[in-house]
């Protein structure tokens, strides 16, 4: 890729992967800690549940922020302190010999804060960075990454935490965001943002106003989060529920199973932004994008098809079916993961640079408000009624909702409202 060989993205990639994968590292190691220590799953799920009200409550204020003040200074500080506050809790598991339940609140809550600031600074650094030509490529690039980070944190959480307990994990994600800081202070990043005279709720509030008009005069940005929202709304239940019960409760598998289905869709991720070509890149992104979620709501009603009682009682081989659910995973992220990249590449295309951090808030405060309503609904459906049926509504859900909004994409997209990237 060539978009690699620019020493400020690679740099900027390295620093990011650097950090990703500490984090994912800890996440996953946390998870494994408070399991251990309370022996309740509803309370690591509660805790989880919390974290999203800081994105959800922040965002509009981050996405302010984000456009006031250099975006460089700002991730390079934000990761300092991450690394700070995670290297002070590194201390206070040592001199304590744990981590007290409230005191892994704290930092899921305070680590999401800082997320939301950083997301909403570095939303704008790689369209800041790159000529729209290249943003298929550098966000391509980016997702594949990000994907492989993902891939290896759960191998090098399973295998530091068993080995060396909570504290490493701590130090090493603690140093792992001072890498990425140290890397990220290396690049160059034009500035865009613009700071206002006087910094006070007037300000704020004109700024936030302005953002939100620059979203509403694009109808393809307030579409994007119509109709992201149904499928977050579906979609995010059946990844983190739908696929373990199905896979668990209805087949009756095992963990290694899960866990194989899992490594399946992650190397899925992995794969989707090869896909993007020279070929598939001629595809307008409007179209590319509903293409490919029309097809995950096919696949998805075939998953539930496939996990009904008279399908597994007709093959009468279980292996058969996770195999088949396994295939079916790994083309549903395969295609989502196209279908996000095409979804960014449109929105670093129409957002002014001078706006990412507002405009960007706003979309993920829109998207993220759904995950826990839908996660809730989903898990009632499976207990009340099954997860097949429960599976099929959202393949229904996401194909309807891909639908209603094709016209809309790929009309704006003939008359020039959005720009077509090639290669």
């Amino acid at each position: 890729m060539k978009i690699l060989k620019r020493r400020d993205f690679r740099d900027l990639m390295i620093g990011k992967a650097i950090s990703m994968i500490g984090s994912n590292v800890q996440q996953f190691a946390l998870s494994l800690y408070v399991l251990s220590t309370t022996q309740s799953a509803t309370v690591f799920a509660s805790m989880l549940a919390i974290s999203i009200l800081p994105r959800i409550l922040l965002s509009p204020v981050a996405g302010v922020f984000g456009d006031w003040f250099d975006r460089k200074k700002t991730i390079v500080r934000l990761d300092v302190i991450n690394g700070l506050l995670i290297g002070s809790y590194a201390l206070y598991f040592y001199l304590n010999d744990g981590l007290s339940l409230w005191s892994v609140y704290l930092l899921v809550i305070l680590l999401e804060i800082i997320e939301v600031f950083f997301g909403s600074a570095m939303g704008a650094v790689i369209p800041s960075m790159v000529n729209k030509e290249d943003l298929i490529e550098a966000n391509r690039s980016r997702s594949m990454i990000m994907s492989l980070a993902n891939m290896m944190a759960p191998v090098l959480a399973s295998a530091i935490y068993g080995m060396f307990g909570l504290f490493v994990v701590l130090v090493m994600n603690a140093l792992s965001f001072l890498a990425s800081a140290f890397f990220e202070n290396r690049i160059e990043i034009p500035t865009f943002h613009k700071q206002p005279a006087k910094i006070d709720v007037g300000s704020f509030k004109v700024d936030f106003l302005d953002g939100l008009r620059v979203l509403r005069s694009h109808r393809v940005l307030t579409n994007i989060i119509g109709l992201g929202i149904f499928l977050n709304f579906s979609l995010s239940p059946l990844f983190s529920v739908g696929i373990v019960v199905i896979v668990m409760d209805v087949l009756k598998a095992s963990e290694f199973e899960l866990g194989l289905i899992m490594t399946i869709s992650a190397v899925a991720m992995f794969v989707g932004p090869l896909l993007l070509g020279k070929k598939v890149q001629r595809i307008p992104m409007g179209q590319l994008l509903i293409m490919a979620f029309f097809t995950v709501g096919i696949l998805i009603v075939l998953m539930s098809v496939v996990s009904l009682n008279a399908t597994i009682q007709y093959i009468g081989y279980t292996q058969a079916i996770v195999a088949l659910i396994a295939l079916l995973m790994f083309l549903v992220a395969l295609l989502t993961t196209v279908a996000n990249i095409a979804v960014g590449t449109l929105f670093d295309t129409l957002v002014p640079k001078e706006y990412f951090g507002r405009v960007g808030s706003v979309m993920n405060m829109s998207l993220m408000a759904t995950i826990p309503l839908g996660q809730i609904l989903f898990g009632i459906s499976i207990d009340r009624i099954s997860a097949p049926i429960t599976i099929l509504v959202v393949g229904i859900i996401t194909l309807l909702a891909t639908l209603y909004f094709k016209n809309i994409f790929i009309e704006k997209e003939k008359s020039h409202d959005i720009q077509v990237l090639s290669s």
